[in-house]
């Protein structure tokens, strides 16, 4: 379309852009736009490497299929058990601590805290009771002690030996504890100095002690002890932390009024080998079996339900579930583990 006006302008020649009409005097004619060339599209590049063709995995047997789930499931309770011992077993033994602590102040407010090896009633002892109440301000420790040394037993605190008397009577009593799992109150057994000095709680009163001696494997045994003397010997694993090489022992003398030791039925003989240092509880056994069991159990039920209902009632189901068979059984795997760890 072209604007029409008056003006004295004539037509444009050829020289200027585009093209021009010629018009009659005083008529102006506007140029069109100049014409852009379109550029061919550019070919494609080829490809720098050839794409292969994808792989189609064979399928597998029987036998391959429930090799890749056992060893899926003891890498899931190995990883468990290593999430259990550093972060979960803290937690559970300050737990535990503070449920047997409270227990301890009732029974000596009611004056039935047991001085031997059995109850205010007569009835034996179970493992896990407690008996005392240990203090070594000079590396941190207050715990409660419980009867019984195995690895279950010390899971929840520091464990008096049953075919041992009870620290300040007459006789010679022994408490071990774990050197770095479950808060590992003897860790730090080995600083303590000749003379120092701590209390033990029972049921007798308040029994002061004082260090004659902290020995390794090959060392000296201290003098054996006489008549109307007592002496308590702690121990606990020697070694980097988890990894025990060995058992560090601390000997500590009485240095308050012997107390008359209480009845004992369980003989250095009867005591299971689960109660010696560094042994592992195996009677528990068939409770790990159970969960792997259970274990099982569940990862089949997540696979059903996420093939057949969804991924998200398969997650908000069975992740819990699996989270609590994998804890009860790094629970049971740890009991196989050194009582000392």
């Amino acid at each position: 379309m072209a604007l029409v006006g008056t003006g004295s302008e004539g037509a444009r020649g050829s020289g200027g852009r585009g093209v021009t009409a010629l018009l009659a005097p005083g008529v102006v004619a506007i140029e069109a736009p100049p014409r852009t060339r379109r550029r061919p599209p550019k070919p494609p590049r080829p490809p720098r490497r050839v794409p292969r063709a994808p792989k189609v995995p064979a399928p597998m047997s029987r036998e391959r299929a429930a090799a890749r789930m056992v060893m899926a499931l003891v890498a899931v309770v190995l990883l468990g058990m290593v999430v259990y011992l550093a972060g979960y077993s803290r937690l559970a033994h300050v737990i535990a601590q503070d449920q047997l602590n409270q227990e301890l102040r009732a029974e000596l407010e009611a004056g039935t805290l047991p001085v031997s090896e059995g109850t205010f009633d007569d009835v034996l002892l179970l493992d896990g009771a407690p008996v005392a109440q240990l203090r070594i301000p000079q590396i941190g420790v207050d715990e409660t002690v419980v009867e019984g040394t195995t690895s279950g037993d010390l899971a929840a605190g520091p464990g008096h030996r049953r075919d041992t008397v009870l620290p300040g009577q007459a006789g010679a009593s022994v408490i071990m504890g774990r050197a770095a799992a479950f808060g590992g109150p003897f860790g730090r057994l080995q600083e303590l100095q000749l003379g120092e000095t701590f209390t033990v709680v029972t049921g007798q009163g308040e029994q002061l002690f004082a260090v004659i001696g902290v020995r390794y494997a090959g060392d000296p045994a201290p003098a054996p002890i006489t008549a109307g003397m007592s002496r308590l010997i702690l121990e606990t694993a020697r070694g980097p932390a988890f990894l025990p090489t060995g058992v560090v022992r601390v000997d500590a003398e009485l240095a308050s009024a012997v107390q008359p030791p209480g009845a004992r039925a369980t003989t250095h003989a009867a005591l299971p080998a689960a109660a010696m240092e560094l042994a592992g509880d195996s009677s528990h056994l068939w409770a790990l079996v159970f969960a792997l069991q259970a274990l099982v159990l569940v990862e089949l039920g997540a696979m059903w339900t996420y093939r057949r209902i969804g991924a998200r009632q398969a997650w908000i189901v069975f992740v819990p579930l699996a989270l609590l068979t994998v804890l009860v059984a790094a629970d049971q795997t740890v009991r196989l583990l050194p009582n000392l760890l």
